[in-house]
């Protein structure tokens, strides 16, 4: 179980506004986008295998299998703020950030590929650029304003 810190709806303010000036953003918008985003992936795929840092943020267990407790772990990835970002909004595929070298993936299960992005970062963003989804014809919006999910896939591949 992941314990919060950050405030769910102040780590989706500082997501939008990251979403809506990426280069713009400092550490008052970033620290808590990446803390959220993280909290969140951290909840999504619990565990302690993998180590998921993102300095000089934060950093989170995560991933099932065997967990450390002492020293290095036994799988770390290692990215900077806006690659991190980019990753869990779906604005950067993991292997092309692992080919370009903003990510540093070590040890057993520190491929991420198949986990990322997250729905709701996802939709946070595209939301703050106005590029969301549209609620479809005779379909409520959610209380947001936002379209509901119509099946986006999630890191399990269900829909």
């Amino acid at each position: 179980m992941v314990t919060r810190r950050t405030d769910p709806e102040a780590g989706r303010a500082a997501l939008a506004a990251w979403a809506t000036d990426p280069a713009a953003a400092r550490r008052p918008v970033l620290a808590p986008a990446v803390r959220h985003t993280l909290e969140l992936f951290a909840e999504e795929h619990p565990g302690g295998a993998v180590e998921l840092r993102v300095p000089p943020y934060a950093a989170v267990q995560a991933i099932p299998g065997t967990r450390h407790t002492r020293g290095t772990p036994p799988a770390v990835v290692e990215t900077d703020a806006a690659t991190w970002l980019s990753l869990v909004t779906g604005e950067l595929t993991w292997a092309d950030a692992v080919a370009v070298g903003r990510v540093t993936a070590s040890g057993e299960r520190s491929d991420l590929s198949e986990l990322l992005p997250l729905p709701g970062p996802r939709r946070t963003v595209r939301t703050a650029r106005g590029t969301g989804a549209r609620p479809a014809d005779g379909e409520a919006p959610n209380v947001d304003g936002s379209a509901p999910d119509r099946g986006e896939p999630t890191a399990e591949g269900t829909r």
